[in-house]
């Protein structure tokens, strides 16, 4: 696509994520631009964090991105560490003028938790005439619980907003449903769920540990993934089925809750088939998953479980392995137990250990599940699939 001999672009803007290594958030960037770019749109990704990199501009798999914060290492003056941080506002207005020059860009889809970036990026979307699409893959309110004068806060934010964007993106009908319910125009939300590139995991490569073992992948979060009860679930089976060891992919999202799973492992004498890999690259993780007898995730019931629904489970699915998961937020709505997955009750180790001793036990029927899963990959949870929809979403909004 062209409009007066530029290429059609998307801008991908944001401070929640890295690129092009990086979290959860990161690889659902890596499935919207590759999606984009297979329907002929040009991607270009603005990492609008303070990190210090040494690559502040660069291309990824035909994926320009840039950190306009510009820092390779840490100064040591604290007003040159102030400037810089005044500095990258000026910088990306530069870098979109620049893009703005070369393509016709249709939209920025911006990934902020924070009113300051929204404000600026809608300013951004004034001067370069520009449509705003805000992702939401969490609950806006999540950090907003109690007491009343910080809900009330939360909710003047999120009021405000909605009305600093065109469209957003939903992870989830919870998160549809809850901005319906604030009075946001349905026309104005499109619910784009969890996407994979399942053509990562489509691999055939040699054991990458020399022991047979259960996994997990993603940051090692006790409120949030329930690490700890996967844990304490395997201290349960591993008497029994002393020929399985259990694998942790990812890190903290802090030193102390790391620290505590890595005590309660200790606790539970567990320290030698509990294995800590730490943060893998981008590249690494489709063979230790695909590695993996069993892929494991016993998120507890929270409000982050309602409205969000986790990245690495449709990566787990993309393997074909089985897939034992906590029935959590709209899990349930996309998977069947034993017909997909393996579907758990929240909250519960002894029932979590259940379920996987039944898996161990039966592998070749689980084996059967696990393939079911991965149609799913296929189809509604595949990036190309998603993207076409998204892309429609953009046109109708320009459209208006």
């Amino acid at each position: 696509m062209d409009k007066g001999g530029k290429l059609e672009a998307i801008v991908i803007f944001g401070d929640t994520f890295t690129f092009p290594e990086g979290n959860a958030a990161t690889n659902r960037v890596h499935t919207f631009a590759k999606g984009f770019i297979e329907n002929r749109l040009s991607v270009f990704v603005i990492c609008f964090r303070n990190d210090y990199t040494e690559n502040i501009q660069g291309t990824f798999e035909g994926i320009g991105y840039y950190y306009p914060y510009g820092q390779k290492v840490r100064s040591k003056h604290f007003l040159y560490r102030r400037w810089a941080k005044l500095r990258k506002y000026f910088n990306t207005c530069h870098i979109l003028r620049v893009l703005s020059k070369q393509n016709d860009i249709r939209v920025i889809n911006l990934w902020t938790n924070t009113l300051r970036t929204q404000l600026f990026v809608y300013l951004l979307g004034k001067l370069f005439k520009i449509r705003i699409i805000h992702e939401h893959s969490e609950h806006p309110l999540r950090e907003f619980q109690k007491p009343r004068i910080k809900i009330l806060w939360g909710e003047i934010k999120s009021l405000i907003g909605t009305r600093l964007c065109d469209g957003i993106f939903c992870i989830s009908q919870y998160l549809m449903d809850f901005y319906t319910s604030r009075n946001v125009k349905e026309e104005k939300l499109l619910l784009v769920p969890s996407t994979v590139d399942n053509e990562r995991f489509n691999i055939s490569v040699a054991p990458v540990l020399p022991y047979n073992y259960i996994a997990y992948c993603g940051s090692l979060t006790i409120k949030k993934d329930g690490v700890d009860i996967l844990i304490d679930s395997f201290s349960l089976i591993a008497d029994d089925i002393p020929d399985i060891d259990l694998v942790l992919i990812g890190k903290g999202d802090s030193e102390d809750e790391e620290s505590a799973i890595r005590k309660q492992t200790e606790k539970l004498n567990l320290g030698k088939r509990v294995h800590f890999l730490g943060q893998l690259s981008r590249t690494e993780v489709p063979a230790y998953l695909s590695g993996a007898r069993v892929l494991a995730l016993a998120r507890p019931k929270s409000i982050i479980a309602d409205a969000g629904f986790p990245s690495k489970l449709t990566e787990y699915l993309s393997t074909g392995k089985p897939v034992v998961v906590t029935k959590v937020g709209e899990i349930p709505f996309y998977l069947k137990d034993r017909e997909n997955a393996f579907l758990v009750e929240p909250d519960s180790a002894k029932e979590f250990a259940g379920q996987l001793r039944a898996v161990l036990n039966n592998y070749e029927h689980a084996l059967s599940v696990g393939n079911s899963g991965k149609r799913l990959t296929e189809t509604i949870f595949n990036y190309n699939f998603q993207a076409v929809r998204m892309i429609g979403f953009i046109k109708s909004l320009n459209a208006e």
